[in-house]
């Protein structure tokens, strides 16, 4: 398969009581294109993917306040530590972005298919003449949202 023929879709997910880590494993998938048949590893034949309301996430158990997310600045001493309840009050849409670039292969086409992704705080979003098609996460399985 070529570059030119690959045809992208454009999936629109509400995250209103989603599980983060459950949510995040099905946007890989749409982003990497292992939900195509012509899925190939080394191409970037997946598919765009709008998630709206990132705000209203959810962790299972007590991880939103005893998880911990940790960067390094790259100096002596330089690790830094935050909890999902900081980043939830900063910036919602980072918690999920996070998620899914931690689930992709690292290098270039991780980097491009992360691009794919658009992640906002609330339900409106720029990308509405591209005619999304909504993905109904809810049904597929009970145990991927919290009431």
């Amino acid at each position: 398969m070529k570059k030119k023929e690959v045809k992208k879709n454009w999936y629109k997910i509400d995250a209103t009581n989603l599980i983060v880590g459950r949510l995040a494993s099905e946007i890989t998938k749409i982003l990497r294109g292992k939900k195509k048949t012509s899925f190939t590893p080394n191409m970037d034949d997946g598919d765009f993917v709008i998630v709206t309301n990132a705000r209203k996430i959810k962790f299972t158990g007590k991880k939103f306040v005893n998880k911990i997310y940790y960067k390094h600045t790259g100096f002596p001493g330089g690790i830094k530590e935050t909890t999902p309840n900081k980043i939830l009050q900063k910036d919602p849409s980072r918690i999920i972005k996070l998620a899914v670039k931690r689930m992709l292969p690292r290098g270039p086409l991780g980097r491009k298919q992360l691009g794919n992704l658009k992640v906002y705080n609330d339900d409106k979003h720029p990308h509405e003449t591209q005619k999304a098609i909504d993905f109904d996460f809810k049904s597929i399985n009970k145990k991927n949202y919290l009431n």
